[in-house]
């Protein structure tokens, strides 16, 4: 029991694998790509067209221009699992002979800018913008679906007190999905040859859980395995609830305190005490033979759960920042987000083994040289 423990302690710690040997034996050997470079190109031109377009009619959404990099000061970069283990890139800005300098730091997402955003952008209740977002996360192992470069559709919804609920959650969770098994229909009729019975379709239908249900189910499991075993059961998931403590002490997964809810009280379906307004989509995916996480997002939190997470998280300091203010006072609007990544919604519809078939940034030479020997040629 106690090497379980500290195994699923490990699992907290985010994605990757953690090793090259590990990961050779994970990828394929029975791949082949199923459109060559220029035809993966063209497919991902197609997709990105039609996911925006849908996405935006979905949701109410405008497109609007995102920052690479941002004032450390204001508090609005992303500091993704609260632990403190993944660190944005940092750097001086020796402005004007440093008379008037910045202290700058490369985005890792834009959850928090989003939300300020809504009030720079006149947003309603009802309205909202979306984004073309790029960034760099030095901190991820580099693996067949981790990068240090990410690029998401970053999107925010100015929403009611009223909506602050898993049902609210849901029906947006919902008309997301039908996104993107719209996007799959649409790629596989202009590129017929992604059809294939070699890899199913992605499932009509979400199935929708509590990472406490999960854990009941698969208590002796770490994380990662849990997901992995709930999609031999559902091949596509929406897990609610993920950052608070489960029965089990720990959390599904740990989530940054100032942007996604994860400590309102909310029931099970069958009457159970919960929390959580949040939660992340994740897939089976039948080229890799794994979990795959597409989209992680929530309603935010307000004054109140601001608090109460810091609190929970130990950073309470950060209240002095720009954006935790803005947030105790009311200033922005409440509000529901979230983050789709690009290449992984490409890497998952274009049937790649490999997120460096989708996207150009660097890998490790053990990498490339382990891809290429699996004929998973990865862009350069």
């Amino acid at each position: 029991m106690a090497e379980t423990k500290r195994d699923k302690k490990a699992d907290l710690a985010g994605p990757g694998i953690g090793n090259y040997a590990e990961l050779e034996k994970i990828l394929p050997d029975d791949y082949t790509p199923l459109l060559d470079p220029k035809e993966t190109q063209r497919a991902i031109t197609a997709l990105k067209v039609y996911i925006e377009e849908h996405l935006s009619k979905a949701l109410n959404l405008i497109r609007v221009e995102v920052p690479l990099i941002v004032d450390v000061e204001s508090g609005v970069n992303d500091y993704l699992d609260r632990d403190g283990s993944r660190t944005p890139i940092e750097f001086h800005i020796s402005n004007d002979y440093d008379k008037n300098p910045v202290d700058a730091q490369v985005v890792q997402a834009a959850t928090k800018w989003k939300r300020m955003a809504l009030r720079q952008f006149g947003m309603e209740v009802g309205e909202g913008l979306y984004t073309d977002m790029r960034a760099v996360r030095k901190d991820y192992f580099l693996d067949h679906d981790h990068s240090a470069y990410v690029d998401q559709w970053d999107w925010e919804l100015v929403m009611t007190k009223e909506q602050r609920t898993l049902d609210f959650l849901t029906e947006v969770v919902k008309k997301i999905w039908k996104v993107l098994k719209g996007a799959e229909t649409y790629v596989q009729d202009q590129f017929p040859a992604l059809k294939t019975d070699k890899y199913p379709n992605l499932p009509e239908e979400l199935t929708c859980l509590h990472a406490e249900e999960i854990l009941d189910e698969f208590p002796d499991l770490p994380r990662k395995m849990r997901e992995t075993a709930i999609l031999q059961k559902h091949p596509a998931v929406f897990i609610y609830g993920v950052g608070y403590p489960l029965a089990d002490g720990l959390p599904h997964e740990m989530r940054a305190a100032d942007y996604d809810d994860w400590i309102t009280e909310t029931r099970s379906r069958d009457g159970r005490p919960m929390h959580g307004l949040n939660g992340d989509i994740l897939v089976w995916n039948p080229v890799t033979r794994r979990r795959h996480e597409l989209t992680s997002m929530g309603i935010r939190v307000n004054a109140d759960t601001l608090k109460k997470q810091l609190e929970l998280s130990g950073q309470l300091d950060f209240l002095k920042m720009p954006y935790h203010r803005a947030i105790l006072n009311n200033e922005i609007p409440l509000s529901i987000g979230g983050g789709i990544g690009q290449s992984r919604t490409y890497m998952l519809l274009l049937r790649k083994a490999h997120l460096g078939e989708c996207s150009v940034t660097v890998w490790p030479r053990i990498l490339k040289d382990m891809c290429r020997e699996k004929k998973i040629y990865v862009l350069e």
